[in-house]
């Protein structure tokens, strides 16, 4: 076990689930893809749709009224492909938005939370809805202790709001706890802000934020048992 979890280990690890266990880019830009195909936009890069999304979906998160995150990757998909001049219909918008209903692990993630399951609780922190993520953990197959989502706290990372609601629906303090995430700008900033460990999954070779550290970095799963000890 690293020195950073040794001195003090955790009770929960808790994981984002989008990108982090599941493959988000994958099959979102292959759905992107497949509509810029069928619109005659096939010169337009996939990861620039998805850049775009990001952007306006980081907008609607923050608006004064929550909105479930099944209307966010509605109206966040509609919005980036008329920024790009993209003619994609009601259907297409509907395409990309369902799949992520559809996104499974990636070839590491249930090793790795199969070992980690043997010693800890294990939790998720989404961004997303309670019957979304619902799909998503049936295809994981690993059962989880805690599932903490947006829709329950009416918060989106990196709002502390969410990870305080999920601290106190867990009965744990966040010492007792490691936070384990791809997302940079979600995750980490919202970790470093809280003062709480945490492990950056850099699946994409990504800059790191110093700023934001202390975290520790891997490059995907693997090694992360091993990392805690389990």
């Amino acid at each position: 076990m690293h020195p950073a979890f040794s001195s003090s280990p955790p009770k929960v690890i808790s994981f984002d689930c989008y990108g982090t266990l599941v493959q988000w880019y994958e099959v979102l830009s292959a759905q992107v893809a497949d509509v810029l195909a069928r619109r005659d936009a096939a010169h337009l890069e996939p990861m620039e749709l998805l850049t775009t999304f990001s952007r306006h979906s980081r907008r609607l998160e923050t608006q004064k009224d929550h909105l479930l995150y099944k209307s966010i990757l509605r109206q966040g998909f509609a919005a980036a492909f008329q920024e790009h001049g993209v003619a994609a219909s009601a259907d297409d918008v509907e395409q990309v938005a369902e799949s992520i209903k559809t996104m499974g692990p990636h070839p590491d993630t249930v090793a790795a939370l199969t070992r980690l399951k043997a010693r800890y609780r294990l939790a998720i922190f989404t961004n997303s809805d309670n019957d979304l993520i619902a799909h998503n953990l049936r295809l994981l197959g690993v059962p989880f202790d805690h599932v903490i989502t947006a829709e329950q706290a009416r918060a989106y990372k990196p709002s502390h709001r969410l990870f305080e609601h999920a601290y106190h629906a867990m009965g744990v303090d966040r010492s007792e706890t490691v936070h384990v995430a791809m997302g940079m700008d979600l995750d980490m900033q919202a970790c470093h802000g809280l003062g709480v460990r945490a492990v950056w999954i850099n699946r994409r070779g990504m800059q790191a934020v110093a700023a934001w550290k202390p975290y520790e970095e891997l490059p995907d799963l693997r090694a992360l048992p091993e990392l805690l000890g389990a």
